[in-house]
């Protein structure tokens, strides 16, 4: 499925297709980027599969400071979601070291690549293989990975992530949804 427009305007179509994907394919996860967590708690409302939210790290807009809510993170995990709050894998440190030196290192590179399908394309890379690396989802399984561009949801894949220190071995399984 393709979208005529990027961003939040497609998140319940694209939490739709994810879910159903999913279930056709007897997948038994599904990795959401979520920053203040609505999209994540949506998801959890359509779903009895395992739901892992990956959430932006402590520090991304603030020094210190979460976007996600304690209540909000609190409701998700009450519904059964794992929330996940951790550096991501995609920038990180490197960014650290691009923002003080300047240039670009391979995961930046990496980065950017991955948006040429799509700025939520490279989120659902990102997360899944985060999700994977905290445990959060079983090793050599196929997933559903959403993410999005900006606010909201836009994209959705069927991912079998590799741990960060394979990340060549991911494999992007199928593209279920994503903006043209």
């Amino acid at each position: 499925m393709y979208f005529e427009e990027s961003g939040a305007v497609n998140t319940a179509a694209t939490v739709e297709q994810a879910v159903k994907i999913a279930k056709e394919k007897g997948l038994g996860h599904i990795v959401v980027a979520s920053v203040t967590g609505d999209t994540a708690l949506l998801l959890a409302e359509k779903t009895e599969l395992k739901v892992v939210c990956v959430t932006h790290v402590y520090g991304f807009k603030e020094p210190g400071a979460n976007q996600m809510e304690d209540s909000v993170r609190q409701r998700l995990e009450q519904k059964g979601v794992a929330v996940l709050t951790t550096t991501h894998v995609l920038s990180g440190v490197e960014r650290g070291i691009s923002n003080y030196k300047g240039g670009m290192y391979p995961a930046e590179i990496m980065s950017n690549t991955l948006r040429f399908f799509g700025q939520g394309l490279k989120v659902c890379v990102e997360v899944a293989i985060m999700a994977l690396d905290a445990g959060l989802v079983p090793f050599g399984e196929d997933i559903v990975a959403i993410g999005g561009t900006g606010r909201g949801a836009d994209t959705a894949v069927v991912i079998r992530p590799a741990h960060a220190n394979e990340v060549f071995q991911t494999s992007i399984r199928q593209v279920i949804c994503k903006p043209y």
